[in-house]
């Protein structure tokens, strides 16, 4: 495994990089503040081909490799992490499993649209009451003729507000557990779908998640994903390359600190020199340069396992847990060396400390990842 990027990787990372750095960035402040779906955002990424990234061409997508996803998002979320994880979700958690696990007719009429831009897909798993443990998921599917009938409540699902297509975890019965669960691509405008409440949230404000309802929707029969009772194990894979999208936009949240905490390091003066002249100041530079790189390492692997592994689950929880926890920590000291500056809103640094935690949280919270980890190496000996 060599992962020294090739010309055409470091040509899109400066390609995406630059694309952000004019169009992503200075709309950032607004865009939290408002909590506006940055809908424009995502054209313009689609124009870029951005939104499927690792679809076939054939399909509408762009036919990039796993390490060129990582790339792009790092530098889409060091920009605007909330369009991030906007082009995360409908390329890992929508076109992905359409693309693994779709019939021929579901990737020509859905797969295509949403790998070229030109619709937005959203992912619904978690409830109320189901979230680590999806097994416990209580949205009903019931088989009436010639489509389902779906019956639940979904929360936190983002791009929830502006999504075209939904994919949709149910239960033939929970009692059946992890075997009687079913993936369906859900279309908006099927009856009994509707919208919820908004989720007003810490950070990551305008990727608008909310609660999507389902009251008997109906689901033709041929949008079901597979087999009954393949929702599972769909879910789970799904979330694996999932993993990585996060691991980036993390890595690109904690790149975006450490560059806002040099610039102010070395322009904020204390005792008459820059901060930045200060021990305590540059080994906390020197940590977070350190992690970050090392959790970039991680992503890379964990992108380039998926695209050569069958089962990469180890790979991706190290590196989602790892570049979220940097982030994190990143994102903190980048508040610390700005002191009371980091505290205000007007500092770019306050809004990537509350665009920080939600990466231990989604896609598997850090001790789900642990446990993901724990039992890959257990498996392992």
């Amino acid at each position: 495994m060599d992962l020294t990027l090739t010309r055409e990787q470091e040509m899109l990372r400066e390609t995406v990089r630059a694309f952000a750095d004019e169009v992503l960035k200075p709309r950032a402040a607004a865009f939290d503040r408002s909590r506006e779906f940055p809908l424009d955002n995502y054209r313009r990424c689609a124009e870029l081909g951005l939104c499927g990234m690792m679809v076939p061409e054939a399909y509408g997508g762009a036919g990039f490799d796993g390490v060129s996803y990582v790339i792009a998002i790092e530098e889409v979320s060091r920009a605007c992490a909330s369009t991030g994880v906007i082009l995360s979700v409908n390329n890992s958690l929508f076109c992905a499993p359409v693309q693994r696990h779709g019939s021929e007719a579901q990737k020509r009429k859905y797969l295509v649209p949403h790998a070229r831009g030109e619709k937005i897909g959203a992912y619904c798993l978690t409830e109320p009451q189901a979230g680590s443990d999806a097994g416990a998921l209580r949205t009903l599917a019931k088989r009436q003729g010639d489509r389902y009938l779906l019956s639940g409540s979904k929360v936190f699902v983002t791009n929830g507000i502006a999504a075209h297509t939904f994919i949709v975890y149910a239960t033939l019965h929970p009692k059946l557990k992890h075997k009687g669960i079913c993936a369906f691509i859900v279309e908006r405008g099927f009856p009994g779908l509707r919208q919820g409440k908004p989720e007003h949230k810490m950070g990551i404000t305008c990727s608008g998640s909310v609660e999507i309802v389902l009251d008997e929707c109906e689901v033709p029969a041929e949008n079901l994903i597979g087999q009954e009772g393949d929702g599972f194990k769909i879910a789970m894979a799904t979330l694996d390359g999932g993993r990585i999208g996060i691991a980036a936009q993390a890595i690109g949240i904690a790149s975006a600190a450490l560059e806002e905490s040099l610039a102010y390091s070395q322009s904020r003066e204390a005792f008459g020199r820059p901060i930045a002249d200060f021990q305590a100041i540059q080994w906390k530079l020197a940590d977070m340069a350190t992690e970050i790189d090392a959790a970039r390492l991680l992503a890379y692997r964990a992108a380039w396992a998926r695209d050569h592994k069958e089962r990469c689950s180890l790979e991706t929880s190290m590196a989602k847990l790892f570049a979220s926890e940097a982030c994190m920590r990143a994102a903190k000291e980048g508040v610390q060396i700005h002191g009371g500056y980091g505290y205000i809103n007007e500092y770019t640094v306050e809004r990537l400390f509350r665009d920080a935690k939600i990466t231990e949280i989604y896609e598997g919270t850090s001790e789900v990842q642990r446990l993901v980890i724990s039992k890959e190496i257990l498996r392992e000996d």
